[in-house]
């Protein structure tokens, strides 16, 4: 794997950290609702922010 630049690192941490606060929205939407649903999109969002978020933290 190439070095990453410090801007790489930069935008690499902008990145999950936006995916990392998409999890937990989309984790506590999930929490909120009775909709069987709705709660469905919510946690299936919040799977795919985690799975994004741990698959840009390989780059570290």
């Amino acid at each position: 794997m190439a070095d990453l630049s410090v801007l790489d690192l930069q935008n690499l941490r902008h990145l999950i950290g936006g995916y990392d606060t998409s999890h937990c929205k989309m984790t506590e939407y999930a929490s909120q609702t009775e909709d069987p649903e709705i709660k469905k999109l919510f946690q299936d969002a919040a799977n795919s922010a985690m799975k994004n978020k741990q698959d840009l933290m390989k780059f570290l």
